[in-house]
């Protein structure tokens, strides 16, 4: 549970600062100081973990493989594929993912989506700027995976939005949040198997031509909170390219790692 603290300070009292600038800063620090975004104990800053809370995190970074972005037990040399991507080509061209889905990670993402803390994106997208490196840039649009309106309407917002937004500011790149829409209510994808999300998503989502027209020879770059087998970002990269984008990466702030100790 949300502490009382953190809550306020998560609350109406960060909705102030940007109005209230530096000094706003200064003096709501004093009066709610910052709290670790994973265990509530005061921290320095805002909008950071503790150093217990980073220890718990998993960054995924070089050697990995540069399709699925899934990382290497050893530098395998240049070009090296994992198997992954041999026995199973993506539609996408490239992914990459900030970190691995570990407990903190799965407990950060949920409190954003599900717990009313959408500014927890602007840690996230800090990470995701950093291990996203290679797909950003000046001729990439970030395109934020869409919520069904419903579903999107009980939520009060879009998770992947948030963390778009976040990487836009720190990576200077466009946002695109009406390129693609989610027009069938699907159900979560909790729970199911591959094959079961792949069937789920399957005809999901529709592009607007009409945005399209306006998006020009840019790539897209899907933006997502969690990656786990893939399938939401291979269903809308098919209706991307089918539309006539030519070029689709993926860029996740926490990604399932099949070993020993990390499953979905």
């Amino acid at each position: 549970m949300e502490s009382e603290t953190g809550l306020v300070k998560t609350g109406w009292a960060q909705r102030l600062v940007p109005a209230l600038g530096a000094a706003g800063r200064s003096l709501l620090d004093q009066v709610f100081p910052p709290i670790c975004l994973g265990c509530g104990v005061a921290v320095g800053t805002p909008d950071g973990l503790c150093a217990s809370c980073w220890g718990k995190l998993t960054p995924i970074s070089a050697p990995l493989c540069p399709v699925l972005g899934l990382p290497f037990a050893a530098d395998l040399g240049d070009g090296a594929v994992s198997a992954q991507a041999i026995a199973d080509p993506p539609p996408f061209d490239r992914a990459r993912s900030a970190v691995a889905y570990t407990d903190l990670a799965r407990q950060l993402v949920s409190r954003m989506k599900y717990g009313d803390r959408p500014e927890i994106a602007v840690f996230c997208g800090r990470m995701m700027a950093a291990a996203g490196y290679e797909v950003l840039g000046a001729d990439a649009v970030l395109v934020p995976v869409p919520l069904h309106p419903a579903r999107q309407f009980a939520r009060r917002y879009n998770q992947s939005t948030e963390l778009a937004r976040a990487i836009a500011r720190l990576a200077k790149c466009p946002v695109n949040t009406d390129l693609v829409m989610r027009h069938r209510h699907t159900s979560r994808q909790v729970g199911l198997s591959a094959r079961e999300r792949a069937r789920n998503v399957e005809g999901a989502f529709r592009v607007n031509l009409k945005a399209l027209q306006r998006f020009g020879g840019k790539r897209a770059v899907l933006v997502d909170d969690v990656m786990t087998t893939g399938a939401t970002a291979r269903a809308l990269t098919k209706a991307l390219k089918r539309a006539g984008i030519a070029h689709v990466d993926v860029l996740s702030f926490a990604r399932v790692v099949f070993d020993g100790e990390m499953t979905i």
